[in-house]
């Protein structure tokens, strides 16, 4: 399986998102495509707060603090970039990897 949802920056790691907001929980829904992550979250596509929920859940799942982790690309719509500051590439590939088939 490609691995093209995660990239290296200079700034730490940005992961291609799509968002599928308003779900029972927020979870890992296993790839999208080649180049992206299925995501669900459990808020609703208004006033941030699904963008919210996504940095609050990849923040928790990384093992880093909320403000390590913030929506760069795609602020109003599904299909959203997020920076990971402060983890290792391969670390967020290996964490990943648990919650993908």
């Amino acid at each position: 399986m490609s691995r093209g949802f995660v990239t290296p920056t200079k700034d730490g790691t940005l992961l291609n998102l799509w968002v599928s907001p308003d779900a029972g929980r927020s979870s890992v829904a296993g790839p999208y495509g080649e180049d992206a992550i299925k995501l669900r979250v459990a808020a609703p596509p208004v006033e941030g707060k699904a963008n919210a929920e996504a940095e609050r859940y990849f923040a928790e799942l990384l093992g880093v603090t909320t403000s390590a982790v913030s929506v760069v690309r795609g602020a109003s719509s599904r299909n959203k970039a997020v920076l990971v500051r402060g983890v290792e590439t391969e670390e967020v590939r290996e964490l990943l990897s648990e919650h993908l088939p």
